[in-house]
């Protein structure tokens, strides 16, 4: 189907779902629709951080289960990454009835072991962003703190770690199928460092942050991952390495073109891991049941010192948590 065709049956999709959508996909870079499934809503959710960064997608199994999909850096990848509208994002996915998000993203790896057009399972998360991007739902007048010792959900990793059999990639050109890393298997955290970008590293922040245990870098996990945590949404993200960054001497410095690559054969296999995830997540019972309830006694700010209007904004998130 060609581009315009697309763009015109998107066009003609319903703009309204009444049922809850509880697992929702966010894409990355090389992965900007679900198309082994079948879309039938396309919403614009308007949220008090304003929109996010594309209209929702709303789509079927085969077995009827909804799933929400949402491009992060728009429907025509337009948007930097310090851009992105995160808290607009994830307060839109909450609207729906999210419980559960599967984040894919494009990576740089920090490991000779992680090879380009691997995937990796991350469990830790190192924050080198600069301040640009908010990175929480509160503000002066109303504050909170959210646990982020781990963050990202152990119970949806595991989901995750256990539905992917080794094998399962494909590879692509004649070359050997990827790896799919997880901390099941190396039993060491890997870590996800989160960079501001929009240019790669240079070689010495590289080596820097492969002293520092980094496993991939990135520029989308957060504020990503810290947002759904105040949502009490559990959140996983899915890494696609694209290349060796620049720490690797023996290869030239990262460019445009390694990446875009490298991508091609990943989005073939981010699409075909999202549709078996979303097979498996569709069964699974208890997604983000351990996160219901645990804003609703993290506010520090007393009652007399809740500004009504940030009260009213919190309510979109967490409605009848907080009564002043």
């Amino acid at each position: 189907m060609s581009a315009h065709r697309t763009s015109q049956t998107m066009a003609s999709l319903p703009h309204h779902f009444d049922e809850k959508v509880t697992l929702a996909i966010i894409g990355g870079t090389g992965l900007y629709d679900l198309p082994n499934l079948k879309p039938v809503a396309r919403l614009t959710v308007s949220t008090p951080w304003g929109f996010p960064s594309a209209p929702i997608t709303i789509a079927r199994t085969d077995s009827g289960f909804p799933v929400a999909f949402l491009a992060r850096h728009g429907s025509h990848h337009d948007l930097l990454p310090s851009d992105v509208p995160s808290r607009a994002n994830i307060a839109a996915l909450k609207s729906l009835g999210v419980k559960a998000i599967v984040a894919f993203s494009a990576v740089g790896s920090l490991q000779q072991e992680i090879k380009p057009r691997d995937f990796v399972l991350p469990s830790q998360v190192i924050d080198r962003t600069k301040g640009i991007r908010p990175s929480t739902f509160f503000e002066k007048g109303f504050v909170a703190h959210a646990m982020f010792g781990e963050p990202f959900d152990l119970h949806l990793r595991s989901v995750i770690e256990n539905a992917v059999q080794p094998g399962f990639l494909q590879g692509f050109d004649g070359g050997a199928a990827p790896t799919f890393h997880t901390k099941a298997v190396s039993t060491d955290d890997l870590t996800v460092v989160c960079m501001e970008g929009p240019a790669f590293s240079t070689r010495a922040e590289s080596k820097l942050y492969r002293t520092w245990g980094g496993s991939v870098i990135n520029m989308s996990v957060l504020p990503e991952a810290k947002l759904a945590r105040e949502a009490e949404i559990a959140y996983q993200m899915i890494c696609m390495s694209t290349d060796y960054d620049s720490w690797n001497e023996s290869e030239e410095p990262v460019t445009v073109e390694t990446v875009v690559s490298n991508l091609k054969a990943n989005s073939a296999n981010a699409c075909k891991l999202a549709a078996h995830l979303i097979d498996v997540l569709a069964e699974t019972q208890g997604l983000g049941d351990s996160l219901a309830g645990s804003m609703k006694f993290a506010i520090s700010t007393s009652p007399h010192g809740v500004k009504k209007e940030l009260l009213e904004k919190m309510h979109f998130l967490h409605p009848g948590y907080w009564e002043v």
